[in-house]
């Protein structure tokens, strides 16, 4: 026996088990019906009271072969207590969710994402990063732009929301991605919870790939108390969510 209902779903226990199963595509199936394009969410979010920073055009300072860096990568836990280039910032947020070209008018980014729906949203707190007051800031993509949510360091906050891990609060940076649910469920309906977490794993493992290619480290860290989270970034937990943290700096 392989484990499998048939159905394309699993026999997992479970709420993650169920979820599998209710999001199962199944041959003859598929949910249909028209995509009403008048009631599309905007692709990415900003902050328009936000005091904003416009960041220089993202240049890696070496030129890393990519056999390299994925024979480098991995997870770094302790962090030289040195401040992060501004000039990195920009690349690791370009890499993590910049625009890398725009097509008939609509602008892609570095990473995947189903749909070109881009449901995944990118904050940082700013810990020792030069040119950068600590504080806790939003990536507006389209600009290429940080804006300054909070001013003070939240880094000890986001800390304990990832459930007392040291990480954040010793690195230099440390990056939150969210999801905006609305922006997949348009068009994917309950499949699209699948494609949102499949999106920002490629965001993050840019970013890591990113960070190793600048000689940082990075560690992605999953465990985190998701309220508390929320609360750091100012958002609700229903239309918007953390999912992912990231914590970078120089091994």
């Amino acid at each position: 026996m392989d484990g499998s209902d048939g159905k394309g779903g699993g026999k997992a226990p479970g709420v993650g088990g169920l979820f599998q199963k209710a999001t199962a595509y199944v041959r003859g199936h598929l949910p249909g019906g028209m995509i009403d394009l008048s009631s599309q969410p905007k692709t990415h979010k900003e902050y328009p009271g936000a005091p904003r920073k416009i960041l220089d055009p993202p240049r890696p300072r070496v030129q890393a072969r990519l056999d390299a860096v994925l024979k480098k990568r991995r997870s770094v836990r302790h962090f030289v207590d040195s401040p992060l280039a501004l000039e990195d910032l920009s690349f690791l947020l370009w890499a993590a969710a910049g625009v890398n070209r725009v097509e008939r008018g609509m602008p892609f980014r570095t990473a995947p994402s189903a749909g070109a729906l881009y449901p995944v949203e990118t904050y940082f707190a700013a810990r020792n990063v030069e040119g950068v007051p600590p504080g806790l800031y939003h990536y507006f993509p389209l600009a290429h732009a940080i804006e300054q949510l909070r001013k003070g360091d939240v880094s000890p906050d986001l800390s304990r929301a990832a459930l007392d891990q040291r990480m954040p609060a010793i690195a230099p940076v440390t990056f939150v991605q969210t999801a905006v649910f609305a922006r997949s469920v348009w068009k994917y309906k309950e499949r699209a919870f699948r494609y949102i977490y499949l999106d920002c794993g490629h965001a993050a493992q840019n970013l890591a790939l990113a960070a190793v290619s600048l000689g940082l480290g990075s560690c992605q860290i999953g465990a985190l108390y998701d309220g508390e989270v929320n609360a750091v970034l100012g958002i609700d937990g229903e239309e918007e969510s953390a999912v992912y943290m990231s914590a970078v700096g120089k091994p």
